[in-house]
């Protein structure tokens, strides 16, 4: 229960400070920023819908996170690390290459890891676990 409720402070912390970029921040609504915040609303999404479950779990008197949903977890995880590291080689090679700022690829590069997060959990979650 205290995890469902912790995901749904950050969730809205991580919407409030959305909402105060584009308002009080220099947003120009170019192509970037765009991608960027849609692509915080998508992850902002998935952390309301794993509190959403974890509630519905609660509720029905069952563990918020079984066994199955734990390996889940973990194998989402670790394919994920494994896609992280080549993720962050390619920032920094085109981190050469392009005129973008040093935080606005750390930025994106941070975003990317927890896309690639979100991909590799609904791959798991859709093909199921091999061998295990």
């Amino acid at each position: 229960m205290k995890k469902a409720i912790i995901t749904f402070i950050v969730s809205a912390l991580v919407l409030a400070s959305l909402a105060l970029w584009a308002l009080k921040g220099h947003f120009s609504g170019n192509i970037g920023e765009i991608v960027m915040a849609g692509t915080a609303l998508v992850l902002v999404g998935f952390a309301v819908y794993v509190g959403v479950s974890r509630l519905r779990s609660h509720q029905r008197r069952e563990p918020g996170e079984d066994e199955l949903s734990r390996k889940v977890t973990i194998k989402a995880s670790s394919l994920s690390y494994y896609v992280s590291i080549y993720l962050w080689l390619f920032v920094m090679y085109i981190s050469d290459k392009t005129p973008l700022a040093a935080h606005t690829l750390i930025g994106a590069g941070i975003l990317g890891m927890a896309v690639v997060f979100l991909l590799s959990w609904l791959g798991v979650k859709a093909l199921g676990l091999k061998h295990e």
